[in-house]
């Protein structure tokens, strides 16, 4: 698997360090962000966001932060995804 490093967080001290990278042959996006607070998972998990779809978060999934400041850098991911899927 490689992936194609698209930016980390701009105000990152060394400890911390939400990511994004682009899968080069999936062409997903990968994030690394910061874990979300239970009170969120609660909130994510139990509200119906779509009709009819199971609430709950999947034990294969899990729900992340990506500070605002970090939107540049997604939407570099975003055009490089949408390129690379072009290719496949």
């Amino acid at each position: 698997m490689d992936l194609q490093f698209i930016g980390i967080d701009p105000n990152t001290g060394g400890e911390g360090s939400p990511t994004v990278w682009v899968e080069e042959e999936t062409a997903d996006l990968v994030l690394q962000g910061i874990k979300a607070e239970e009170a969120l998972e609660a909130l994510i998990g139990g509200t119906e966001w779509v009709a009819g779809h199971e609430t709950g978060i999947p034990g294969h999934e899990t729900v992340i932060r990506v500070p605002a400041r970090m939107v540049p850098i997604l939407r570099k991911a975003c055009d490089v995804a949408e390129q690379r899927a072009k290719l496949r």
